[in-house]
């Protein structure tokens, strides 16, 4: 994704001052992130196929039913209780409202999934959750979100994959020209630019993530692709520029905090090392003073000292 730079922080945790830091940035990223809020549209499940040999496209749509929705408050209790591991504070801050406002674009009645939002949040998550502790429970958490929104988390990455190795094999102008050909993933841009066109396709963020991954994988970095892309799919490229600025910057919130996280972890992990070696120092010394035959040689050490001072009658 796009390059951020890290930002360091010094003289964490060397007192309250330090923690009150940390949380203020916590919040901070907190407050950034509830801007990163996701305009819905997109109606539950699809698979779009094009077959390059013809000219049809079949399009298959489960459509969402306005019975049985759940809340915001079972949604968040099925994530819990699917993944009920300790998570650390910074990436559940991430992690609670992210699902928050996943679960009310989840649930519009035009709610409606596709490949390019399906990479536009792995792509967010991937970013999120980068530096995560352990890889199989970043994987486990991912699958727990997904699931919670009842939603296939396998159908999300298989998704990603095919249009991120799709995008590496185009050109800047193979991107955008992709409605002259034939293709799987032509067929679901086709598709999208026929649904912005008559209004029936509802944009959101992750969209915007994902149209922004698809050109950075493709190497298509001049500014003017990202127009003529949004042109060709009937996308409003003034809401992409908006919504991927709030994204960048919402990386840049979680790198801080990250670095500041990071140092307060190793200044703790410091510390109970220096207080490790102190403690075994002074179990060292006790346990000599503790030895006959140590006390010993301090006794013959200490009479040889008198003697060579005149004997014990030198005071």
């Amino acid at each position: 994704m796009a390059a951020v730079t890290s930002v360091s922080f010094s003289a964490i945790a060397q007192s309250s001052n330090d923690r009150k830091a940390f949380a203020s940035s916590t919040r901070s990223f907190a407050s950034n992130f509830d801007t990163f809020r996701f305009r819905s549209g997109f109606s539950s499940q699809y698979m779009g196929v094009r077959a390059s040999n013809s000219t049809s496209r079949m399009v298959i749509h489960c459509m969402s039913t306005a019975t049985d929705v759940p809340t915001v408050s079972e949604t968040k209790f099925n994530f819990l209780k699917a993944y009920n591991r300790p998570i650390p504070s910074i990436y559940n801050t991430i992690l609670q409202e992210l699902i928050v406002q996943q679960h009310l674009m989840r649930y519009k009645r035009t709610y409606r999934y596709d490949p390019v939002f399906a990479l536009g949040f792995v792509t967010v998550y991937d970013q999120l959750m980068e530096g995560y502790p352990s890889d199989e429970d970043r994987d486990a958490i991912f699958q727990a979100y997904i699931k919670a929104l009842k939603e296939d988390p396998e159908q999300y990455r298989i998704d990603a994959k095919r249009l991120e190795e799709w995008a590496r094999s185009q050109t800047a102008t193979s991107l955008v020209d992709f409605s002259s050909r034939e293709g799987e993933v032509e067929g679901i841009l086709k598709d999208i630019a026929e649904r912005a066109g008559n209004g029936s396709f509802s944009y959101s963020r992750f969209f915007a993530v994902g149209l922004f991954r698809l050109l950075e994988l493709s190497n298509a970095t001049e500014p003017t692709i990202l127009e003529k892309l949004c042109a060709a799919l009937n996308v409003n490229k003034r809401s992409v520029d908006r919504d991927l600025d709030v994204y960048r910057n919402l990386l840049s919130k979680l790198v801080q905090a990250k670095e500041l996280l990071k140092e307060y972890v190793d200044r703790e992990k410091k510390k109970r090392e220096e207080r490790a070696e102190s403690q075994k120092a002074n179990e060292a010394v006790k346990k000599c003073l503790g030895e006959p035959h140590y006390n010993m040689r301090l006794s013959a050490l200490f009479i040889s000292s008198c003697s060579a001072y005149g004997g014990y009658d030198m005071f």
